[in-house]
């Protein structure tokens, strides 16, 4: 049975962990989290108590995914479809239309590829990288590409992680071109846009996510914690990614599993 092939499997958390203050883009509204009751605010007849808490947070704050009503281009959604939405949300194309995906994923690790642990801010990954990144795999249709920068070494320096000022590595439109010819049924990174940003730049322009999501159809997960699928040598892995089905929404936070088999996890020296 399949729980017997995954006996003594290595399981990587791949998401960074969400509390109030945490780097996030200046777009969407903070992640908040506020005990609503604490332990003897109520005490019942036996001696019991509860503590239960009120979570504020926008879809697209921390490990998140990006549903395809996310972006539009000159008033067009994916499909060609007007970006109609009500106080509802998107009747089309919201993260609740996503299907959980369990499959393989693959690891291009474009900062080892330049022999550094973390790419510069503000480097434009390029398709050359990408595909010296790739050497040696076959990426197929329907898989999932995470691209490695080392960002998620600097989740604890928000300024830093946020890139406003320096920039933040991430792909360029020629890479989301060749992303998207792959036909690949998601794409990934540590930065909190999955996108090259420029010093100074900002979130001007994200012709990657237009590429993506819009042209292509391409669910992108973004901030997420690659640092121990890095460090781990693995470049292949069986991946799990079920973002929260919100309604209408265009996008909800996520926590990606990598699994690797005990035979992969011994070959990429992870100790379990």
């Amino acid at each position: 049975m399949l729980w017997n092939d995954l006996a003594g499997a290595t399981v990587l958390d791949l998401a960074q962990p969400m509390q109030t203050g945490m780097p996030q883009s200046p777009n969407h509204p903070p992640f908040r989290m506020l005990l609503e009751r604490r332990h003897g605010d109520m005490v019942r007849a036996d001696g019991g108590s509860a503590s239960n808490e009120i979570i504020i947070t926008g879809g697209h704050v921390g490990t998140h995914v990006d549903a395809l009503a996310h972006v539009s281009q000159d008033g067009l959604v994916h499909g060609g479809s007007p970006a109609v939405a009500d106080h509802r949300g998107f009747a089309e194309g919201g993260i609740d239309s996503f299907t959980p995906y369990v499959g393989r994923g693959v690891l291009l690790d474009v900062a080892a590829v330049h022999g550094v642990p973390v790419l510069p801010a503000g480097y434009e990954i390029t398709v050359d990288d990408l595909e010296r990144a790739a050497s040696g795999l076959t990426i197929n249709p329907g898989d999932v590409v995470l691209i490695g920068t080392g960002w998620s070494r600097h989740w604890h320096e928000p300024e830093k992680f946020i890139g406003a000022r320096d920039g933040v590595p991430g792909p360029g439109a020629a890479a989301g071109k060749w992303l998207a010819g792959l036909g690949v049924r998601a794409a990934g990174g540590e930065t909190i846009a999955f996108e090259h940003l420029a010093p100074g730049k900002g979130h001007a322009l994200l012709p990657v996510h237009r590429i993506l999501l819009v042209e292509s159809g391409i669910n992108i997960i973004e901030t997420m914690r690659l640092l121990p699928l890095l460090e781990s040598g693995a470049r292949e892995f069986l991946l799990v990614l079920n973002p929260l089905p919100i309604v209408g929404a265009t996008g909800a936070p996520v926590r990606p599993l990598a699994v690797l088999p005990a035979t992969a996890a011994e070959n990429a020296g992870v100790s379990r």
